[in-house]
């Protein structure tokens, strides 16, 4: 992996953090929907551009400047990300201005790629059928920064569903991917930034406030759950989508990538994003004994999208095995549905019990699969992977 990338990451860092902040001001259903619907954007970003590095030296020549130019216009669509939905007045447009910088980071991605295509026609015609798709949904999205509420969620859904759609059904034909082990690194990175999020709402949750021995009980447990969630990924799963990815040839290889990475990896990545907007409220509630008090529950969107962003994680991560061994993680499903339907009774347990009693239960599953699944998991992990 090239240190462009890695600086290419940064931006997505802060737009992950804008993203939490945006449900986090509007914490309605209608407000975590518009998040979900801005992370589905912002993933179609970043996932083209991964998927560019791994077709071309993206640190050499002209495509270090295209680079530096899609990362300019990226920070500008992170920065418009909080009025993205709603203009705050006294100043540009808002939301306009985020669909243009948008289409700018998507048009300069297909530009760039088109001019690694020029002795490609199988990748070329893929790309101008991605443009295709493109330009509607960039159209939806336009029309979409002059409506509100729910109707203008509607739109995003329209577009983001024809832009996915678009390169869900043109299939793998004509796509490249020469370097597997590069590839599935620059999505293990992401995992890791998203996880990186978690960690920053605790702190930001806090913020300020003074720190109790309560407080720093349960910033160790957040920190343990997002371990927990670390661990659940990188230790068998990561490694054995790469290992499927790396022993796939051809169009079967695109298409490993395409389901388990560019489509997979974005309900995994959501329910990251939603589990730190319910630690970051969690830790609110527990520090700000101003406002709330120490035996406060989280209650309402709040939980729902900490047990539900929880629940998300573990169906995708079920669905990448599905995906890549075959086979379901049940144990994964049980305690996804366990969290849903206990949020109901959770929703009248302290904050901080409520993030203890998640964390237990991830690091439970963890140890029940680590002794039964011992023999599998030595004989999957032995599984060569070659770059």
């Amino acid at each position: 992996m090239s240190t462009l990338e890695l600086f290419f990451d940064l931006v997505f860092v802060y737009a992950i953090t804008q993203v939490t902040q945006l449900m986090a001001d509007h914490l309605t259903v209608l407000g975590i929907a518009q998040g979900v619907a801005m992370l589905a954007a912002l993933w179609w970003c970043w996932t083209s551009y991964a998927w560019l590095g791994n077709t071309i030296h993206v640190d050499h020549g002209i495509a270090r400047l295209a680079m530096f130019g899609a990362m300019a216009v990226m920070f500008l669509v992170s920065l418009a990300i909080p009025e993205a939905f709603t203009d705050h007045g006294g100043g540009l447009y808002t939301p306009l201005l985020f669909v243009v910088c948008y289409a700018a980071v998507r048009l300069l991605h297909e530009v760039a790629y088109l001019g690694v295509a020029r002795h490609d026609p199988a990748l070329r015609r893929v790309l101008l059928r991605m443009l295709a798709g493109m330009l509607p949904s960039l159209a939806l999205l336009g029309g979409a920064a002059f409506l509100r509420g729910w109707w203008q969620l509607a739109a995003w859904a329209v577009a983001l569903v024809v832009d996915y759609a678009n390169v869900w059904l043109s299939g793998p034909k004509g796509w490249r991917l020469h370097s597997p082990a590069h590839f599935a690194e620059r999505f293990g990175l992401i995992v890791i930034i998203a996880l990186g999020e978690s960690i920053v709402a605790i702190g930001i949750g806090i913020g300020p406030l003074p720190i109790t021995w309560l407080v720093v009980a349960a910033a160790v447990c957040g920190l343990a759950l997002a371990a927990g969630m670390w661990w659940i990924y990188f230790d068998v799963v990561a490694h054995a989508a790469e290992a499927k990815l790396t022993r796939a040839t051809g169009e079967e290889r695109t298409r490993i990538a395409t389901d388990s990475y560019t489509f997979l990896h974005l309900p995994l990545i959501a329910g990251i994003v939603l589990v730190a907007l319910g630690l970051k409220k969690a830790f609110l509630y527990l520090a700000d004994t101003e406002h709330h008090v120490p035996g406060e529950a989280l209650h309402g969107v709040a939980i729902w999208a900490f047990t539900g962003g929880l629940a998300l994680y573990l169906v995708a991560l079920s669905s990448l095995r599905r995906r890549n061994l075959g086979r379901w993680n049940v144990q994964r499903l049980v305690l996804a549905v366990v969290l849903l339907a206990a949020t109901p009774l959770l929703e009248h347990v302290p904050a901080p019990v409520l993030v203890v009693i998640a964390t237990a239960a991830l690091l439970g599953l963890i140890a029940y699969e680590q002794v039964r699944f011992a023999a599998w998991r030595r004989e999957t992990l032995a599984t060569p992977s070659e770059g």
